[in-house]
């Protein structure tokens, strides 16, 4: 609770926190605010930030900032989008000021979808909503568009000052941008505080213990569909609580580095039309699903939407197409079997065959090569599939599908450029920049369109824009600076897998690996991931079952503890250096159905690594082994 006159012991503890502080930001490891994933060799992911900010809080009781402490944390959060070092350092500080319990402060990047969290709690719980603000109300703020795309319910409320604020039935959403972090006003009759920074991105104060509900969504917001507070931003924030006299200086070269990265886009794609930056994929991803959305409102009102998605895809994208059905009644999400033997051509085939005699608007999200099996489809046959004429029971043309394409795990194939295979089909492609776009380093994400979907961006902007998940100025210029060489590594990478996979099909032949043909890859298919089902025994499926599992872990912990410096648990991929290795089921596909699972071990080489080591490593796995 905000105490509005402080007491002298109050301020006095406050300064040396801040002081704390003060010398953390001077002493904490490089790695905070320059990789994606920190300290994966210690990590809990059941307590994941707790864990972090329990430790954290023992070495402020001790007064120990000593970068050798600050390096020993474990894992804050599972993954940079959700959370890092530094927003839960920085969430702590304020926390701490207001005599909140840490999780009630949340930061975004974003100044806006914040505000999209709560309204999507209280629209599923039929809860009404207030959105109370001083001064002008947000421009980003399109409360037409949040009404009619998001069917969000949400009342506006002008005041002159916070304590004018009257009590509410339903929750308040007390909206500033005026004012010091160090003194908002925190009353009683608001619920939630949004503090919004023009550059930073936002803060959100959950009140009271009646709304501890809310955290876990907003959160999951956070992790699904924007980012947290970025670290470059949350250190800015940091420095400014600490050095009141601070002078943020403007950045210099933005321009030139967003043209930079936007031609670098056009080069890598081969294609013409104009890519949109987001603060990570997922931001992408939503600002598509939502501006296609908002194009087949327009478009065909009353018509059902259903978005096709395999349901053992990405968990963050499988999630998220679910959380957005979930909200609108006329979008359901559908099942799309693309591999194990499923072939998505004729899945696509059979999907799209049927709602066209329902006249029903198809989106379909899928991942070129498929995640974790690495398949490719055909893709002749995936282009007349796509393109195919199908009418309605009514006679008249089918509406005609998006194609929504995941390449990531390989950016460098020309799919949209006029000529190229699916040049002639609605196609938006997008990206996670956290992979080889940027080598790890920041999470920024982008997406192009074909010259048949181009007048489709503008939809998918205004949504980028509606959600500010925007990348900043700091992602953009990391984009910069390491986009030029990504085709370069992608190649260099690829090298070190394939070696990699063939001296695994050597000495572990019984071994089943999910990974390109050579002839995929002469067509320039080069991914550098792949995924491993390791040979079993037991008398019963479930043994079976269970002894294929524990060798999962036994060969990850093996290669993670004999090559501590290259080897780590990471659910990304594209990384500078290094390998990583992960189970999906239990990282990337977290949140997807049990039975839709794979629990095999799935593994992401760099161009940068030690690949004799690993060899010779697994070669001792493999002399362990009684199968």
């Amino acid at each position: 609770m905000y105490i509005a006159n402080p007491s002298k012991g109050k301020i006095m503890q406050d300064q040396k926190m801040l002081d704390y502080i003060k010398a953390v930001v001077k002493n904490m490891p490089a790695d905070w605010l320059n990789l994606t994933t920190h300290r994966l060799d210690i990590f809990n992911e059941k307590l994941a930030k707790t864990e972090f900010v329990e430790q954290f809080e023992n070495l402020y009781k001790t007064n120990n900032s000593a970068t050798s402490a600050l390096h020993a944390l474990p894992t804050a959060f599972d993954y940079i989008r959700l959370g890092h070092p530094l927003s839960c350092v920085f969430e702590w500080t304020l926390a701490n000021l207001y005599q909140l319990s840490p999780k009630n402060v949340i930061s975004f990047s974003s100044k806006t979808i914040g505000i999209l969290a709560i309204l999507r709690k209280n629209l599923l719980a039929d809860k009404p909503t207030q959105i109370v603000y001083t001064g002008d109300f947000p421009q980003s703020i399109d409360v037409e568009l949040l009404k009619q795309v998001y069917g969000y319910k949400f009342e506006l409320k002008k005041v002159e000052k916070a304590a004018d604020i009257s009590a509410f039935n339903g929750s308040t959403i007390f909206i500033t941008q005026q004012g010091e972090l160090s003194t908002l006003p925190l009353s009683s009759n608001i619920d939630f505080l949004i503090y919004q920074h023009a550059d930073f991105g936002s803060i959100i104060f959950v009140n009271s213990d009646q709304n501890e509900g809310y955290i876990s969504e907003i959160q999951h917001v956070r992790r699904r569909e924007t980012v947290a507070m970025t670290p470059a931003n949350c250190l800015t924030a940091l420095r400014m609580l600490t050095e009141p006299l601070l002078v943020v200086k403007a950045k210099n070269g933005v321009a030139t580095n967003k043209k930079l990265v936007l031609d670098s886009i056009k080069t890598i794609t081969g294609t013409d039309t104009t890519a949109l930056l987001g603060s990570s994929g997922l931001s992408i991803q939503y600002a598509i699903t939502m501006g296609l959305i908002h194009d087949a409102l327009e478009k065909h009102p009353g018509k059902a939407i259903k978005i096709i998605i395999p349901p053992n895809c990405y968990g963050g994208t499988n999630d998220q197409a679910r959380r957005v059905a979930a909200c609108l009644k006329n979008v359901e999400v559908v099942d799309l079997p693309v591999d194990s033997g499923r072939d998505m051509v004729q899945s696509i085939d059979t999907i799209l065959d049927k709602f066209a005699g329902e006249a029903i608007v198809p989106y379909i999200i899928a991942e070129i090569p498929t995640n974790p099996r690495v398949e490719v489809p055909d893709l002749i046959k995936l282009e007349a599939v796509l393109s195919k004429n199908r009418k309605a029971t009514n006679g008249q043309w089918a509406i005609d599908p998006v194609f929504i394409l995941d390449q990531t795990f390989c950016p460098n194939v020309h799919f949209l450029g006029e000529g190229e295979i699916l040049s002639t089909v609605r196609t938006i492609a997008y990206v996670s920049g956290s992979k080889f776009p940027s080598g790890g380093q920041v999470t920024a994400g982008y997406c192009v369109a074909n010259k048949k979907a181009a007048d489709l961006m503008e939809k998918v902007n205004l949504h980028l824009q509606l959600c500010d998940n925007e990348a900043t100025d700091f992602q953009i210029g990391i984009l910069a600076k390491q986009m030029p060489s990504m085709l370069e590594r992608i190649q260099e990478a690829y090298k070190n897998t394939r070696e990699f996979v063939n001296h695994i099909q050597e000495t572990l032949p019984t071994a089943k690996i999910n990974f390109v043909s050579q002839a995929l890859a002469a067509q320039g298919f080069t991914p550098s991931v792949f995924s491993v089902k390791l040979p079993t025994r037991g008398a019963t499926p479930e043994e079976r079952e269970a002894y294929e599992r524990e060798l999962n872990h036994r060969l990850i912990n093996l290669m993670i503890s004999e090559i501590p410096n290259e080897s780590k648990h990471c659910v990304s991929y594209g990384q500078l250096k290094g390998c990583y290795w992960t189970i999906p089921a239990t990282s990337t596909q977290g949140t997807t159905k049990e039975g839709d699972k794979d629990y095999i071990v799935r593994v992401s080489l760099s161009p940068n690594m030690d690949i004799e080591q690993h060899k010779k490593v697994f070669s001792d796995f493999v002399g362990q082994l009684e199968v």
